[in-house]
């Protein structure tokens, strides 16, 4: 870890899913008041195409964004972003991650899905899906979410259903679990917090209530008064 005095936190943010880095609007503007650099880069299909796109292309993205980054630098990642995050952290000072999908052997306690070639949640998108999806979050929130869904990658969710590898990080880190996701349960991200020695927190509300929900400015702040307590920024 950097020692106290070192330059402000950068920060990486890794969105979930069929979602973008516009998914951290709210949790961007809370954290560059308190001085971090933010970035919120859209993850990219494979040049050959979202159905040729490989869970391997999103991990090389996230380790040489974070690469980039002045230290200290914090990785954050929710959902697909938090297991990618987790991937990324040997070359973090922190990290945060919010209902990340787990990796092996966790795994197992994802529920069964099956995923095609190009997860059509783009072209399928529709107000009353969206707000079944995001039930506590407003009105605006919920039509700002419903014109920015993108289509995923199958190959990604599937070698995420199966298995993915990530050692334990060594730096400081803190799990957010929602206590009524029913995408990931917060059993597992609980006892993923416990084998990295990390911080735990519950919150309220479902899978994507953290970043987008009524009660995501509290669970920003939360996050970010953990990341200024470890004592690595000025």
């Amino acid at each position: 870890m950097p020692e106290r005095g070192a330059s402000a936190w950068s920060a990486l943010f890794l969105h979930g899913a069929g979602g973008g880095g516009w998914e951290w609007n709210l949790w961007g503007g809370i954290w560059r008041a308190q001085g971090i650099a933010v970035s919120a880069p859209d993850l990219q299909p494979a040049d050959a195409g979202l159905e040729a796109t490989e869970w391997d292309h999103y991990r090389r993205q996230a380790a040489a964004w974070l690469a980039a980054l002045p230290r200290p630098r914090v990785v954050v990642g929710a959902s697909m972003g938090g297991l990618l995050a987790l991937q990324a952290a040997a070359d973090a000072d922190a990290l945060v991650v919010i209902n990340p999908l787990p990796p092996a052997p966790l795994h197992t306690l994802l529920p069964a899905r099956e995923w095609p070639a190009r997860v059509p949640w783009r072209r399928h998108a529709r107000l009353a899906s969206t707000r079944r999806a995001m039930p506590e979050s407003d009105p605006a929130s919920v039509l700002y979410a419903l014109r920015r869904w993108r289509d995923e990658s199958g190959a990604a969710l599937r070698a995420a259903q199966s298995g993915i590898m990530a050692a334990m990080p060594a730096c400081p880190a803190l799990f957010m679990a929602s206590r009524r996701d029913e995408d990931v349960p917060a059993q597992a991200v609980r006892q993923l917090a416990g084998q990295a020695g990390g911080a735990f927190v519950e919150l309220a509300g479902g899978h994507l209530a953290p970043l987008m929900g009524r009660d995501a400015p509290q669970a920003a702040r939360q996050a970010v008064e953990w990341l200024n307590a470890t004592g690595a920024a000025a």
